[in-house]
């Protein structure tokens, strides 16, 4: 079954065309209100590891490994993989983060890891 995911930086203003917006970050992100986000779900739980995380540190030359371990730790994660299938069982889901790099940061990975493992 195919869905429709996409990715958004959290400061870029929630549009109805967004659908089910989930932010896919440990920590909250600086500067934003709760209630400005317009969140579903915040899905703390599918973040990479606070370990991985500060191994990345946003570092492209980084991207394909940090991918890689990322994917190991969520293919472990059966509990908030399996969160996040259920708005994505409903239609389009938005995966929110607060990165500056729009290339290179977990939710591209998120994204990139469903699209392979397309079981909803």
């Amino acid at each position: 079954m195919a869905f429709d995911v996409v990715v958004k930086r959290i400061y870029e203003a929630p549009e109805k065309s967004d659908g089910q917006r989930v932010l896919v970050d440990r920590i909250w992100p600086r500067g934003v209100a709760k209630t400005d986000a317009a969140l579903t779900l915040w899905l703390k739980d599918i973040a990479p590891s606070d370990e991985l995380r500060k191994w990345f540190g946003h570092e492209p030359e980084r991207w394909a490994e940090f991918r890689k371990r990322y994917s190991a730790e969520l293919e472990r994660n059966d509990a908030a993989v399996e969160q996040l299938r259920g708005p994505l069982r409903k239609g389009k889901v938005t995966l929110l983060y607060g990165a500056h790099d729009a290339a290179h940061n977990n939710a591209v990975a998120l994204m990139e890891y469903l699209l392979r493992h397309p079981r909803v």
